[in-house]
């Protein structure tokens, strides 16, 4: 068993959902999941594995920030052989292009986080999506033809929710960069190390230029399609 996530071997399955609010990972699990067992309840961090179309999928808690992030992905692909990961999360949108509740599918993760500076030694290494799974999320959104827009590009993954330096965030809309987070690039360095499969997508939760914004209970529990998304990608890639 790990450490913080302490699951019995094969009670995770090989394809995880990675939400960061474990409340959100509990709704995931009861909403769009079967026959679901609870596997972890460390630290409130709540896990989950179930059937979505008869296939066994778990769901994940991660927590906020690269660093939270970094010990459930590390701990699901190096104790758990877990294959591939998504994260389903909310993003705050730095382009006129997104509003609020549109899904973001992150093709690549820019960051200021110090983590990837340590671990390449002050090298710029260019966290990126698993493509299979990208083309696979992106054909899903497609097929279900949403009521809300599908964007495919960069993100930020910050390590400041409240940043001293705001200013730095909105440059990068400047080069593209389409919404900020705070998880995406290190579960894309990760699933690289282990040489396994990540992809992120996020539901705006939260529009940086405009000042709209969605509530907690929202986005605890609403954000369906992107789960939708998801869970189909991942059937795809299988």
């Amino acid at each position: 068993m790990s450490t913080h996530i302490a699951a019995k071997p094969g009670q995770i399955a090989p394809y995880v959902l990675m939400p960061g609010d474990p409340l959100r990972a509990k709704w995931i699990a009861e909403t769009f999941l079967e026959d679901t067992e609870v596997y972890s309840e460390v630290r409130g961090m709540l896990g989950f594995t179930g059937t979505y179309r008869g296939e066994r999928v778990s769901v994940q808690g991660s927590g906020m920030g690269l660093p939270s992030f970094s010990i459930y992905a590390h701990e699901l692909f190096a104790e758990y052989d877990v294959q591939a990961v998504v994260r389903v999360g909310s993003c705050g949108a730095l382009s006129e292009d997104l509003a609020v509740r549109d899904i973001v599918i992150a093709s690549g993760a820019c960051t200021d986080s110090s983590m990837n500076r340590i671990r390449f030694e002050g090298l710029d290494y260019a966290p990126v999506a698993d493509f299979g799974l990208l083309r696979a999320a992106v054909e899903a959104a497609e097929e279900m033809d949403l009521p809300v827009q599908t964007k495919v590009g960069l993100i930020m993954s910050s390590d400041s929710f409240y940043s001293a330096r705001p200013e730095l965030v909105t440059r990068m809309a400047d080069y593209g960069v389409l919404a900020v987070e705070m998880e995406a690039a290190a579960l894309y360095t990760l699933a690289a190390k282990f040489k396994r499969r990540g992809l992120t997508i996020c539901t705006v939760s939260d529009h940086i230029l405009t000042g709209e914004e969605t509530t907690s209970q929202e986005r605890e529990k609403t954000f369906g399609h992107m789960v939708e998304v998801a869970l189909d990608a991942m059937l795809a890639q299988r």
